[in-house]
């Protein structure tokens, strides 16, 4: 997987402004904050073999992969991979990165949390929502923190996150 830094980046886009960037983030995110010249499709939407068939971009084209801090475009690199698209390449740490290091982001009126941090927020609650229900409802409920637990980790090893797909199709995720 080809990565770059957002310092990297920043070099490039200095030379070249109309680089392919490609943020794979979902709308309200993208809404947020994007660098400008940026393409939004989310991952859940992504289908890299689109690119080819309606001749936007070639086999070899290269496009910067962008999502909040890196695992979304890490899944969308694999995607181009599996098409033998060569030409895609990582920002490394994504949006926040290329935030934390001072350059420019176009802000819009979104004020939706990413997704990232809304599967923190949801695993969180039924953990301890799973906790308390055990305490006061039946021990049995102990079993839903156990799950949630182990989809947390599931989601470290894979790089796949049931719940954070399962949150980028409600509606507050999409425009």
């Amino acid at each position: 997987m080809n990565t770059i830094t957002p310092s990297q980046l920043q070099d490039l886009l200095i030379k070249n402004p109309k680089l392919s960037l490609l943020d794979v983030r979902t709308p309200p995110e993208f809404e947020g904050a994007h660098i400008e010249g940026s393409i939004n499709i989310p991952l859940n939407q992504l289908n890299p073999a689109d690119f080819l068939k309606n001749n936007y971009w070639s086999k070899d084209h290269i496009v910067y992969l962008l999502c909040q801090s890196g695992p979304r475009a890490q899944n969308a690199s694999k995607l181009f991979a599996k098409e033998n698209l060569s030409g895609a390449v990582v920002v490394d740490g994504g949006v926040s990165a290329w935030t934390k290091a001072g350059f420019k982001v176009i802000r819009g009126k979104s004020n939706v949390i990413s997704l990232e941090r809304q599967v923190r927020i949801a695993a969180g609650s039924l953990v301890l929502l799973g906790v308390i229900l055990s305490k006061t409802v039946h021990p049995a409920f102990i079993w839903l923190s156990a799950f949630v637990g182990a989809g947390l980790i599931n989601a470290g090893i894979t790089d796949w996150c049931g719940m954070g797909l399962l949150l980028a199709r409600f509606p507050w995720n999409k425009k």
